[in-house]
């Protein structure tokens, strides 16, 4: 990873930071000097990770070594970041070596069954690049029957693609809310695999098509969104409005999409309608 993907997360996440967030001793008085920018000054972040304003300036700037664990964490308790984050710097930096495999992590046997046993609760499994890699009958009834698709286009990206706003919408959150999610995901899949070729080439599919994807890109927000709610439009049921939960699969690098309604609401009786003899995936 370039030291400028570094720079670049360091300088967004410090104009993120409100002074507010931060000790008012670590902050310069409101009239000291007119803020131009929003966010921290690099100063102030220097002073609250205890490094030299200089040298923080060179690290905003691509220029500075490699930095140290130790001051990799200072600069996370500074700027506030969650342990993704924290995990994502530590990547950029150089202190986690990237991974080389391709990222086609096979579906354990056992995760397969938990997907045919789910009933009414549409589920897939994806992988970092956002493949889709098992589902249940549910799933490809609510969404698409994946099982016909060529296996590059079993992508939830590359659905979102081709069906645009046909198939689902967010009735409470912004509209860009999955694609911001799909950002963050496919960010910090490449900071963990920076040579892998097909997810760069998703990655610049989904900014050619959403702007949405591109602002969440471009801010380098790598914070998971384990819940969307969605309104899904179904051609036999009519419009379902469903939380989309992700879920890491534990031992893996997996991730479990369900799709869940209100119990008791019409969505969830909808739901059990799906219910078709289930055919492995």
């Amino acid at each position: 990873m370039s030291k400028g993907e570094m720079a670049d997360f360091l300088r967004r996440r410090r104009e993120a930071l409100r002074p507010d967030q931060v000790p008012a001793t670590a902050v310069h008085p409101p009239g000291l000097r007119a803020r131009r920018t929003p966010g921290l000054r690099r100063e102030e972040v220097a002073a609250l990770a205890g490094v030299s304003t200089g040298y923080y300036e060179r690290l905003e700037q691509a220029r500075a070594p490699r930095p140290s664990p130790q001051v990799l964490s200072a600069l996370g308790t500074a700027l506030r970041l969650t342990a993704p984050e924290r995990e994502h710097l530590a990547r950029l930096a150089g202190q986690i070596p990237p991974r080389t495999d391709a990222g086609d992590e096979p579906v354990p046997a056992d995760a397969r069954r938990m997907l045919h046993q789910l009933g009414p609760v549409p589920g897939y499994l994806v992988n970092d690049r956002e493949d889709i890699l098992a589902w249940n009958a549910t799933a490809a009834a609510l969404i698409t029957d994946f099982g016909q698709l060529p296996v590059h286009a079993r992508n939830t990206v590359r659905l979102a693609i081709r069906l645009g706003g046909t198939l689902c919408s967010a009735p409470a959150e912004p509209e860009g809310a999955f694609a911001r999610q799909s950002a963050a995901h496919l960010r910090a899949a490449g900071a963990r695999r920076p040579a892998n070729r097909a997810l760069g080439e998703l990655v610049d599919a989904y900014a050619a098509h959403d702007p949405d994807f591109l602002a969440g890109w471009r801010s380098h927000d790598v914070r998971p969104r384990p819940a969307l709610r969605k309104r899904v439009r179904h051609p036999e049921l009519g419009e379902l409005e469903l939380d989309r939960r992700t879920l890491l699969l534990p031992g893996s690098g997996l991730r479990l999409v369900l799709y869940l309604a209100e119990p008791g609401s019409p969505s969830a009786t909808a739901l059990t309608r799906l219910g078709a003899p289930e055919a492995p995936s």
